[in-house]
């Protein structure tokens, strides 16, 4: 028999698995269904009707496996498919719910900042739709958002290459722009959800007085806070504490990532979409 009440998460690749291993954390009795596209990843140099399509696709996929709610655990699918989706698509699913990860970060991460100057990280997709612009504009207007590109970054960290000398050199020539670039900023935001698994090296390797910001805590306290303030859609979640995992690629790659990387030993079924 089907399953209903999951909370479902979406994302390109794994990357969404440092958010929903904090959600995990915090909320730890929900049952959950997490699926990578990691056939069609990445999806930062995509146009932005391909990403809706594949998002809008795989939310169905999670609503037709019993999700009541679905979190996208991509900044690209929420910077480029979540206002779409919410506005239209979900005018058929009147009991269903979809949450991206970009607004619960510009809500909080001004606060975090003594110059009142912070730059944002992400795809080349996330970064021109200024989504985090318009985020920030309603939510921390006094904050002034620098916005940078890494369109290298997720190929690297899905390909492993993170940890190889060529791939780091890479991404500190990023690090190197940015502290040349914006002087006076004090807190950058990993505007990707592939980004926090390189978190420590980037803490590390840029000056102190930079506060680096991952995005799953943050997003895992406004689950809570929403749940909690809709108490209609947390009754309909079941309560069992399981995790399921889905990917559209190979998921003997996507385990030994997990593992390698989140330090997570979870099996993964594939799927086709």
């Amino acid at each position: 028999m089907l399953k209903h009440g999951l909370i479902g998460f979406f994302d390109s690749g794994y990357g969404g698995l440092t958010v929903l291993k904090e959600v995990q954390a915090l909320l730890p009795q929900y049952d959950y269904l997490y699926l990578g596209d990691n056939k069609r990843a990445p999806y930062g140099e995509k146009t932005q009707q391909e990403v809706y399509e594949y998002t809008w696709e795989s939310i169905q996929y999670l609503f037709s496996q019993g999700c009541e709610l679905v979190i996208l655990a991509c900044n690209t699918a929420s910077a480029k498919a979540l206002r779409r989706i919410q506005q239209n698509d979900l005018l058929a699913f009147p009991d269903k719910r979809v949450l991206g990860v970009i607004r619960p970060s510009a809500e909080i991460v001004g606060t975090y900042s003594q110059t009142n100057q912070l730059v944002v990280l992400g795809t080349r997709g996330t970064i021109l739709s200024n989504t985090y612009l318009d985020e920030f504009n309603n939510h921390s207007p006094q904050t002034i958002v620098h916005q940078y590109a890494c369109p290298s970054w997720v190929p690297i960290i899905e390909s492993g290459k993170h940890a190889s000398k060529e791939g780091l050199n890479l991404i500190k020539e990023d690090l190197d722009a940015i502290i040349k670039l914006y002087p006076q900023a004090d807190v950058i935001l990993l505007g990707c959800t592939h980004y926090p698994i390189i978190q420590d090296f980037i803490q590390t390797y840029l000056p102190s007085k930079i506060k680096v910001v991952s995005q799953g805590e943050i997003v895992a306290a406004s689950l809570k806070d929403y749940l909690n303030r809709h108490d209609w859609l947390q009754k309909k979640l079941t309560q069992h504490a399981s995790s399921k995992y889905l990917t559209t690629g190979n998921p003997a790659d996507f385990e030994k990532q997990a593992k390698d990387i989140l330090r997570l030993n979870i099996k993964v079924e594939q799927i086709k979409l």
